[in-house]
């Protein structure tokens, strides 16, 4: 018997998305999150083969009561960094994969380094940053290393999306980027450095843009998967015009949380504009954005030896197509090793770069 998929959070925007992929696919699944009337209304809408289940990130119980050995728990309740540890820790104790929705750095990294051991020993499968973040850049970072062959030793990757705004918790994620500490691969190692700590300038195609740095998965699984790499850089393009303006305000948050008292201020601020899963782009709006990532692949000296393009649907359909892509490939036990894996090492490139053309992303010429 087919373990369950369990997605936790369904009654937020993203949840919600991927319980719309889930019935369209007539894919059963269990509808979990904190208020019942809300979940029941949804299944109802949507008419797929739902069950319904109550839990609460304040109750560490009730979301482990909500899998068991086999079933795939896709966590979509962000910001991850405040509320994300109960689902992870329940798919470790439960023996149930795990798969999440994130773009927070030190979540993902917290995911790798803390929990990705345990659930290694428990052979338990942890796909953390499984959506618009970031998988794409793992895979078109990739398919980058591979064209460029053997002497490709760093490779940038720049995620960037037209003519759309971000929901509730993917703005609430991007308002912490500059904040919390980050990281990236260079030098062969992983160093800790401030998010949005670097700014580089990408090649569209159609125009250059510019983009910030942040960690993401491709410097914890891509260094396992090409173990010849020196540099792994990942930026986000969202910011626009705005780009150099938030990389300086950074850096100056930075240096006012040194003042007593001052980084609760900033908390709270930053919770009053941005609370979490408060909802995004509709469906037409949706149709409207155009997501496109972009890998290059250099030498040591720096100098480019191939590029990357995938173009195709907005982040937000691409992140619930992907979780439910992955949610039944863990279901059906398809990954390669189990702990905390990026996207490439669990089910190899060729797999990874034909799943994101089936969503919605292919490579572009």
């Amino acid at each position: 018997m087919a373990g369950r998929i369990v997605v936790f959070g369904a009654t937020g925007y993203t949840g919600t998305l991927a319980a719309e992929e889930l019935a369209a696919a007539g894919i059963p699944a269990v509808l979990a999150g904190r208020d019942r009337g809300r979940l029941e209304q949804l299944a109802s809408r949507l008419r797929g083969t739902f069950d319904i289940a109550t839990a609460d990130v304040g109750e560490p119980a009730s979301v482990a009561a909500l899998v068991g050995p086999g079933d795939v728990l896709v966590s979509t309740v962000g910001p991850f960094a405040r509320w994300g540890d109960p689902a992870v820790n329940a798919a470790i104790e439960r023996g149930a994969g795990y798969i999440d929705s994130t773009g927070e750095p030190q979540f993902v990294r917290r995911v790798f380094e803390d929990f990705g051991p345990r659930a290694e020993r428990k052979g338990v499968v942890l796909l953390t940053a499984f959506g618009y973040d970031c998988v794409p850049g793992n895979v078109a970072a990739a398919l980058a290393l591979e064209d460029a062959g053997a002497k490709a030793v760093q490779v940038d990757v720049g995620y960037f999306v037209t003519r759309g705004r971000p929901s509730g918790g993917t703005l609430a994620s991007l308002l912490g980027v500059t904040r919390a500490p980050s990281f990236a691969w260079r030098d062969g190692a992983l160093r800790t450095e401030r998010g949005g700590a670097h700014i580089a300038s990408f090649d569209l195609g159609d125009h250059r843009a510019d983009a910030l740095s942040f960690g993401g998965s491709e410097h914890l699984g891509l260094p396992r998967s090409y173990p010849r790499l020196r540099t792994i850089g990942t930026y986000v393009g969202w910011f626009g015009p705005l780009t150099k303006g938030v990389k300086v305000l950074g850096a100056a948050q930075t240096e006012l949380e040194r003042l007593p008292g001052a980084s609760t201020l900033i908390d709270r601020a930053t919770h009053r504009f941005a609370r979490g899963s408060t909802g995004g782009p509709d469906a037409a709006a949706r149709g409207r954005m155009t997501s496109r990532v972009v890998a290059v692949a250099r030498d040591a000296r720096g100098k480019e030896l191939a590029t990357a393009r995938l173009e195709g649907v907005d982040a937000y359909t691409l992140t619930a197509r992907l979780l439910v892509w992955g949610a039944m490939q863990l279901r059906d036990g398809a990954a390669a090793a189990a702990g905390a894996r990026g996207p490439v090492e669990a089910f190899g490139l060729d797999t990874m770069a034909h799943a994101l053309a089936d969503t919605g992303l292919p490579r572009a010429a």
